[in-house]
């Protein structure tokens, strides 16, 4: 029963981490319309922004129910220890998304926010060690399908990092979009800066169908 009840939610996981994907995309050409009013460019920033939610969301959790999964299946024996600290992991990481969402604007989500993104180049650097070490190491990994699964999910993770990095310049730039009205130069800065994430949700739709194509076959 709890594999199975583990296993329908990491598939939930998946439903809404590639749907709200799709949705946060799709709002995120409306966003740089030119055509488009500030107020309708506000409402479509405030879709995109809660659609962001589900991947947001369903990351920490898909980690933390994969590694419980493989863990009941025996491909990576971790103790209750080890099982605890991923689960640690994904609850504190599923935390900050929540926090930085419910108090967005608050002058301590900054601080919040840069703990966050160290948070995942943390987690990213150690599923990369994880792996490496498995190659070293007998018994971390004893099935093949789940070192690429961890594989992908870690480039994924830095997926979602080099998103951040690209948006960066998005928010002063939006904030001077509302406040002062739309220019050739802002509506310039928005849409280089969402241009240059697109690859990488391309290479996260990608890593979601290689992963979920692993996931069914083999769990």
């Amino acid at each position: 029963m709890e594999y199975i009840l583990l296993k329908y939610l990491h598939i939930l996981g998946f439903v809404y981490w590639l749907g709200g994907d799709l949705g946060t995309f799709l709002s995120s050409r409306y966003l740089v319309n030119r055509e488009l009013s500030n107020e309708a460019r506000l409402v479509a920033t405030k879709i995109m922004l809660a659609c962001d939610q589900g991947p947001k969301l369903a990351m920490p959790l898909m980690f933390s129910l994969g590694v419980h999964l493989a863990t009941i299946l025996g491909v990576v024996p971790l103790n209750g220890v080890g099982l605890l600290a991923t689960w640690l992991i994904g609850l504190v990481w599923l935390a900050n998304v929540l926090i930085l969402y419910s108090f967005e604007g608050k002058p301590f989500t900054a601080m919040l926010a840069k703990f966050d993104f160290g948070f995942r180049v943390a987690v990213l650097l150690a599923i990369l060690v994880f792996l490496v070490a498995a190659q070293f190491i007998s018994g971390l990994i004893t099935a093949d399908w789940v070192a690429w699964k961890l594989f992908i999910f870690a480039l994924l993770v830095a997926c979602g990092v080099g998103i951040r990095i690209q948006l960066k310049p998005f928010v002063p730039a939006f904030t001077k979009l509302m406040q002062d009205g739309p220019s050739d130069e802002v509506n310039d800065i928005l849409e280089s800066a969402v241009s240059r994430s697109r690859p990488f949700v391309a290479i996260i739709w990608l890593g979601l169908f290689v992963s979920a194509a692993l996931g069914v076959h083999l769990l």
